[in-house]
This record gives C-alpha cells, structure tokens and sequence, in this order.
C-alpha cells in the first residue's frame, strides 16, 4: 500500500470480558493478514480463568496486522490487531475511475426520476409538498 492508497483503519482492543478479568489469552486467530473480515465476525478467541469467548471484529475490511501472536496473556485494552477498512473510492494502480452515469433526461419513463416536469412525484403521483 503506497501513502495516496491508505485507507482508514481501526484497532481491535482486548475487551472487559468481567468485572474481575484484567487479562486474557489469546488462544486463537480465526483469521490471517490479508484476510477480508465482516464486522461482527469473530476474529480471534481469548481465555481467561472464568470465560472462554470469540471476540468479533469491530468494524468490516481487511486484517492488515496482527499485533499479538497466539498464547500470548494481554491486559484489557490492548491492541490486538489492525483491520483497514475499504475506502470506498480507491482504484486499483493504473486504473482510471469510471465517469459517472449521465442523468436520464426530464420526463423519461424512468421511475428513478423522482419528479417530472408537472411537479407530482412519480412514482405516487402526489405533489412536491409530501
């Protein structure tokens, strides 16, 4: 990833799994680097001495980095890993983006046109003022 491609990211921290628990386990990455993940997904699992649990990712892309390897014992708010999420607008290198779509002319039978030229909505044939 060249520094005019970076998209956004976001850190995976190691939750409050209790009110008592200060530390977990990392027992397993369901994951790899490079991976595409969903948010919500699970993205790896912790032990600690009162739970067992797979903790989702917090947000949706691509699992750039994992900062602590398997059976490893972190602290609560540790950063695990970082996820960067698509940004929606990049392209790949020596591409050129697509020109936007010209819009269909007034009073097309397109019912994507909202309103037509005799001002009633066209889709429900109501007037502007809904």
């Amino acid at each position: 990833m060249t520094t005019d491609q970076i998209a956004a990211t976001t850190t995976v921290y190691m939750p409050v799994l209790g009110e008592s628990i200060d530390e977990g386990t990392i027992t397993r990455w369901l994951k790899s680097p490079g991976e595409h993940v969903a948010a919500e997904e699970p993205l790896l699992e912790v032990a600690t001495d009162k739970v067992d649990t797979e903790i989702p990712a917090p947000a949706g892309g691509i699992l750039e980095q994992i900062l602590v390897e398997e059976d490893s014992v972190v602290a609560v708010g540790t950063a695990l890993a970082i996820i960067a999420e698509p940004d929606g607008g990049s392209t790949q290198p020596g591409t050129e983006p697509s020109p936007p779509a010209a819009p269909d002319p007034p009073g097309s039978s397109n019912p994507a046109i909202a309103f037509t030229r005799t001002g009633a909505c066209y889709p429900c044939a109501r007037s502007f003022q809904h």
